[in-house]
């Protein structure tokens, strides 16, 4: 026990008593980290613990002065005030400062050095652990952290970001260490990036529009600082936001990453990131919506330490409401329309993704569905504009190509790389070829039907792709004998199935097997269903969902 190092307790815990088995898994992620924590004297990694990599980045120690302290400030842990476990704090904040820049940041091993904000996001960890060690009157605990926060409040202060999300990492981690610190400096620079104001668009999505992590870091800033600083205004981006996700939620509550700007395009993922501020803005709105996620989230997502910080927390969450399941939602500015019929959901890109449509029933999920033509090995179809017309969408593509005269006058080319490229330009260009694509999405009882066209040049082949999530057993098509889990759909109707979720799709149309077409898109990764033919062409898809 450490009673010599506590001090004398300035409050009564914040905090009534946890469920038990939140303590029980936390004490089991103590116990899992401890044997992973690098002890040994000599190891500049001392404190931290190895990716797989074999990288020890600041985040671990910072993860490691979370979990660690709120275990050894809880009275329900059974590593309640345990020596071992400050001796190991120890050793994680001494990493850190072994580890900071002259200007007071840390680096980021695989991508940023001397980085402000990435120093904030190890803050994020230890300024909420620091602020438990002020509240319990843990003098000695403060202590250890005390020099790291310090040298990273001046880096914060003074350094520069380099995506828009980082201002407000960078803000919250000042706020915090504010709190325990404080600093007029801290605010100031905090004041110069709200300046800027909040980057929320009217579908309620911040710039980077990543639906699955920055979004969540966001608004994770956003709850901290208006609670910290006393800004309640500050909530507000974060509420349009947590609406916004409302409707780019799947029925098994996975997110829509379509429109991501950063590296969560198109990969899957849930709402885990954003349980703290949809668990606080649930209880302190009283919202059943933002509530029903939460539900969906614990108690996995549980981070003890902030339970015990923000005892707001631990309230009980009001009476869930579903999220909206019923819907026809067009976010303008992402450029996509989301319909949701209970377990039937489907999201369709308006331009500039071949992955115009996809379509999931329950568990059974198309990741696309996408079309290209063998056209001068430019023909994959991506939309370059969509318009609505009464309860269907049209999407349009054109393009043309042909071949170059000599040039007139004549002249010798210049020589390098370039210099047939940059001569295009003069000249003339005959036997032009061109190619008008449509698509037509329209939604019919227990599904979608997909009509396409194809016209403009004769003859020329084409490959129509869908995209199925693995897990599922595909029935009615035949394997293509060159392509790993490729397969054609010639005739008829396929099924795929996951559980007791069904989506049944055709009629088949297969006049060829050249699937992987000169100039298209790479085959993604899963089973592709193909259907084929050669252009003019006129072909409609039916997808029904049942179960």
């Amino acid at each position: 026990m450490l009673a010599s190092m506590a001090g004398t307790c300035l409050v009564r815990p914040v905090w009534a008593d946890i469920d038990s088995a939140i303590i029980k898994k936390h004490d089991e992620t103590v116990e899992n980290l401890l044997t992973k924590q690098v002890t040994e004297a000599q190891s500049r990694w001392r404190g931290g613990y190895p990716d797989r990599h074999g990288l020890v980045h600041a985040g671990s120690a910072g993860g490691i002065i979370e979990i660690f302290t709120a275990a050894f400030l809880n009275e329900q842990s059974g590593f309640y005030k345990n020596s071992l476990l400050f001796e190991r704090i120890k050793l994680a904040a001494e990493f850190l400062q072994r580890g900071q820049s002259p200007q007071g940041n840390i680096d980021l091993l695989t991508t940023n050095f001397n980085s402000p904000p990435d120093t904030g996001f190890v803050v994020h960890h230890v300024g909420a652990t620091a602020n438990l060690a002020k509240t319990y009157g843990e003098r000695e605990l403060l202590k250890v952290m005390e020099p790291f926060l310090r040298n990273a409040g001046k880096g914060m202060a003074e350094g520069g970001i380099h995506t828009p999300n980082h201002r407000w990492v960078v803000c919250s981690a000042l706020a915090q260490i504010d709190e325990v610190f404080p600093n007029p400096a801290y605010v100031r620079r905090i004041d110069q990036w709200l300046a800027e104001g909040i980057d929320i668009d009217a579908d309620g999505q911040f710039l980077e529009r990543s639906t699955t992590v920055y979004n969540a870091v966001t608004d994770h800033a956003l709850v901290v600082m208006a609670y910290k600083l006393k800004r309640p205004e500050l909530l507000e981006p974060v509420r349009r936001n947590l609406d916004s996700m409302l409707y780019l939620l799947h029925p098994n509550y996975e997110v829509v990453t379509e429109i991501s700007r950063r590296q969560d395009l198109n990969t899957r993922g849930t709402m885990e990131r954003y349980w703290f501020p949809l668990r606080y803005l649930a209880i302190k709105d009283e919202n059943g919506q933002y509530a029903d996620i939460v539900q969906q989230l614990e108690p996995e997502t549980i981070r003890l330490a902030l339970l015990m910080e923000y005892s707001e927390l631990q309230k009980t969450l009001p009476e869930a409401v579903s999220v909206p399941d019923d819907y026809e939602k067009e976010y303008k500015e992402a450029g996509i329309t989301r319909i949701r019929r209970g377990r039937t959901s489907a999201t369709l890109i308006h331009a500039g993704n071949s992955r115009f449509f996809s379509l999931r029933c329950g568990n059974v999920v198309i990741d696309s569905v996408r079309f290209a033509s063998a056209f001068f090995g430019k023909g994959q179809f991506v939309p370059q504009r969509m318009e609505k017309q009464e309860n269907s969408y049209h999407f349009y593509q054109s393009m043309d190509a042909g071949y170059y005269q000599p040039l007139d006058p004549p002249h010798v080319l210049e020589s390098g790389a370039g210099a047939w490229s940059a001569a295009r330009g003069q000249r003339r260009r005959t036997e032009i070829c061109r190619m008008d694509y449509g698509a037509v999405v329209k939604e019919i009882p227990n599904g979608f039907e997909l009509r396409i066209h194809a016209r403009g040049t004769d003859s020329v082949p084409l490959a129509v792709e869908i995209n199925l999530r693995e897990g599922g057993k595909l029935r009615g098509c035949e394997p293509l004998a060159d392509g790993k889990d490729g397969f054609l759909l010639k005739n008829g109707f396929a099924t795929y199935r996951v559980g007791e979720d069904v989506i049944r799709f055709g009629p088949g149309m297969g006049e060829h097997e050249y699937t992987q077409v000169r100039g298209a898109e790479e085959k993604p990764a899963g089973i592709c269903v193909y259907l084929t033919g050669w252009t003019p062409l006129e072909m409609t898809v039916v997808f029904e969902c049942s179960r």
